[in-house]
């Protein structure tokens, strides 16, 4: 198993502690942390059952990828700047235990696979999440330094040759205008008198958490509302202005956001950061509102096809998307913050339409979900480029070549930090793993 497959398994492997150390064997000690047999096998049957197949043996890669989870756990419990809070602790718990609901259906199916209560199960990955977290900071710290220039780019672009050079999928560059249906003051009085009643609920005994789960339209209400730890910058300016002066525990007045209508409640503040739970409602649309908003883009696209009026000034004057209007319609490419989108990077419903359309031609009006404010809106886009698949070239290509060497340098200097601190760390491996073939070959001393 490669070195950046490591998350993966460590998200699998948190709970392997569930078995019964009592009768465990010790397979690996680093510095003051040890790998067991359980470990080991309850990884292997993991990746079995997921049909991963490699071509050296399973269980000594499965064993090389916990013995560097193991040094950066080492190195990060010695390192007095990084920290790890129960609360973060906490979240990511409750962020996996939701993936095994998910995964598995029901809490009843979840203890059932792991034999004991939900209760049992949650602190028994207490442990591992605590080391996954200080694992991904000490790594996110030795690499946070690494940068390419523009000249170290040219150059590992130069040494590539035929199979090496990357292949650059069919990209992608479009514009849109989006309106939004007009929502009726009636249904909007609805949905507040509903999240008025809730509030009432909780503020008598009812659980919030619950009352999230049951009512939320947001996606955090499958984690009992839950949004992590954000700054004011990364909520919807309504939301926070709130939020940011809740007392703990306290339930908010109703907030109108660009989501639709929330009551909010502050769980932790840490710094400029705040974790929050909300509820949130939306006001549902008629089909009424929504055959106007069809008809206004309609007769909107025709005047732009008749030269009456061009795209880029109909952006501007009536697309509701602040993101942008003002820069003629373009979409940005959130991943790589270019407006070149590959067909798996585009919006679904754009997805289905851009591929079939010529250059500069102007689509019929489509119904999909706002990707930021997840609310409904109509949208007609333009095909403004369409680069076919080719071989990377830094003229076109130049972002995803810097983002590809990026990735290489620091996996470098990552390998490089482990060869060093092999040699500085008290590793013991038991001698049934001794005839590994081992990446980094200073394990065994």
């Amino acid at each position: 198993m490669k070195l950046g497959t490591l998350l993966l398994a460590l998200l699998i492997s948190t709970l392997s502690f569930a078995q019964d150390k009592m009768v465990d064997q010790i397979v690996a000690v680093v510095g003051g942390n040890i790998i067991l047999k359980s470990e080991i096998e309850h990884m292997t049957m993991e990746q079995q059952g997921q049909g991963i197949t490699t071509e050296g043996d399973m269980k000594c890669e499965i064993l090389e990828n916990f013995l560097i989870d193991k040094l950066l756990v080492a190195e990060a419990e010695l390192d007095t700047l990084i920290e790890v809070t129960p609360s973060e602790v906490n979240q990511r718990m409750d962020q996996q235990m939701q993936m095994y609901l998910s995964y598995m259906g029901s809490e009843k199916a979840v203890e059932d696979y792991f034999k004991k209560p939900i209760a049992a199960v949650k602190s028994d990955m207490q442990e591992g999440i605590r080391n996954q977290l200080l694992s991904q900071k000490m790594r996110q710290k030795i690499v946070a330094d690494i940068k390419v220039t523009p000249s170290e780019v040219r150059y590992e672009n130069k040494k590539l040759k035929g199979k090496e050079i990357p292949s650059i999928p069919t990209q992608y560059e479009y514009a849109q205008i989006t309106l939004q249906p007009k929502i009726e003051l009636e249904e909007e009085n609805r949905v507040k008198a509903q999240l008025r009643d809730i509030k009432k609920r909780i503020e008598n005994g009812s659980s919030f958490a619950a009352m999230a789960v049951m009512y939320s339209e947001g996606p955090s209400a499958k984690d009992g509302g839950v949004i992590g730890y954000s700054g004011r910058a990364e909520l919807d300016p309504a939301y926070a202005s709130v939020a940011f002066n809740l007392k703990p525990d306290k339930v908010s007045n109703i907030v109108k956001s660009a989501f639709g209508y929330h009551i909010i409640q502050l769980v932790d503040k840490k710094g400029e950061k705040i974790s929050t739970r909300h509820i949130l409602m939306k006001p549902k649309i008629s089909v009424e509102a929504k055959e106007e908003a069809y008809n206004r883009l309609d007769s909107l696209g025709n005047l732009i096809r008749k030269n009456t009026i061009s795209f880029d000034e109909s952006a501007m004057r009536f697309s509701f998307d602040k993101n942008t209007r003002n820069n003629g319609g373009i979409a940005i490419n959130p991943n790589s913050m270019s407006s070149k989108f590959a067909v798996e990077e585009l919006d679904p419903d754009v997805s289905k339409i851009l591929p079939e359309m010529n250059i500069n031609e102007v689509s019929k009006p489509f119904e999909t979900i706002d990707p930021e404010s997840q609310q409904t809106v109509y949208k007609i886009v333009k095909l403004l480029k369409k680069a076919k698949a080719h071989k990377a070239n830094l003229q076109n290509d130049y972002q995803k070549l810097a983002e590809m060497y990026l990735a290489k340098k620091k996996e470098q200097v990552l390998n490089e930090w482990i060869s060093t601190r092999q040699s500085e760390t008290y590793i013991r491996i038991d001698e049934t793993y001794a005839n590994c073939n081992f990446n980094f070959k200073n394990w065994i001393k």
